[in-house]
C-alpha cells in the first residue's frame, strides 16, 4: 500500500472514530427527550452510548481494526432501519456508511480480498 492511501485510510477512519465517539459521548450525557423516548429509555440510551464508543476503539486499533470496521458497518445497518421505520432521514447515516467502507478499504486492503473471494495462497 502507498503511503497517499495509508493516510487517506487513517483521515477517513478518524473521521467515522470521531463521529462514533462523538455520538456515543452525547448519548451516555442523557442525549435528548426524542432520542430517549424514540431508543425505549435512558438505560438503552446508554448502552448504545458504551457500544458505540467501544466499537470506535476497536476500529482505532489496526490489531482488531477490521473486526471494528464489520461492527462499525452493522451498527449502521442498525440505525438505518430504525430511522427507515421511523420515517427519518437516510442520507447521513449511508454518508457514513460509505465513509467506513472507504477507510476499511484503504487502512484494511486484505479485507476487500478476502470478501472479493480473492485470497491469498496459504503455506501449508
Amino acid at each position: 500500500m502507498n503511503k497517499t492511501n495509508k493516510i487517506i485510510g487513517w483521515t477517513l477512519g478518524g473521521i467515522v472514530a470521531f463521529i462514533f465517539i462523538a455520538s456515543g459521548l452525547f448519548k451516555l450525557s442523557g442525549g435528548n427527550e426524542e432520542m430517549i423516548r424514540e431508543l425505549g429509555g435512558a438505560n438503552k440510551l446508554i448502552a448504545l452510548g458504551i457500544l458505540e464508543v467501544g466499537i470506535a476503539i476497536i476500529f482505532l486499533f489496526p490489531r482488531t481494526g477490521i473486526i471494528g470496521s464489520l461492527l462499525m458497518i452493522a451498527y449502521i445497518g442498525g440505525a438505518m432501519a430504525v430511522h427507515f421505520v421511523g420515517e427519518k432521514p437516510l442520507l447521513p447515516l449511508v454518508v457514513i456508511e460509505i465513509l467506513i467502507w472507504m477507510a476499511s478499504a484503504l487502512r484494511f486492503p486484505e479485507l476487500i480480498q478476502r470478501l472479493m473471494g480473492k485470497t491469498p495462497e496459504r503455506a501449508l
